[in-house]
């Protein structure tokens, strides 16, 4: 049976508030551009959380869908006061939800990210961590 870990989340200025569960061990740092823009960071770093233990107990998010130069869609959501992100998942059959670690509690006893993608992205003088798996994207 996998451990799981409840997390509470919630953006900058508190309109949503959420909960979830998640697998310590399984947080991802994205270098696309994408993530970069969006987190207005070098990077974004996320843990998924299966959809049927994801809540949000206050608050809506607002969404923004973005469709990828392949037509893949994707589902953005964030707090329309502070603009603070929650999470990201795929536009139909919501099977998880890429929660933003920078938001959750629990943040600190999450353990160290178990890969890096998009790595041909990653600003040079980023350091790589020992043992994460990389990927490099495509294109």
């Amino acid at each position: 049976m996998e451990t799981r870990m409840r997390v509470e989340g919630r953006c900058l200025c508190g309109d949503i508030v959420y909960e979830a569960e998640v697998k310590p061990g399984t947080a991802s740092i994205c270098h696309c551009a994408d993530c970069q823009r969006q987190s207005g960071s070098v990077f974004r770093m996320n843990i998924p959380a299966p959809a049927d233990t994801f809540h949000l107990l206050r608050g809506m998010p607002k969404t923004y869908l973005k469709i990828s130069d392949r037509g893949n869609k994707r589902i953005h959501a964030f707090c329309g006061t502070c603009g603070g992100p929650v999470y990201s998942s795929a536009a139909e059959n919501v099977q998880s939800y890429s929660l933003r670690v920078g938001a959750l509690e629990q943040r600190y006893e999450l353990q160290k990210p178990a890969r890096q993608i998009w790595t041909k992205r990653m600003f040079p003088w980023l350091p790589h961590i020992e043992g994460t798996q990389e990927f490099s994207g495509q294109s």
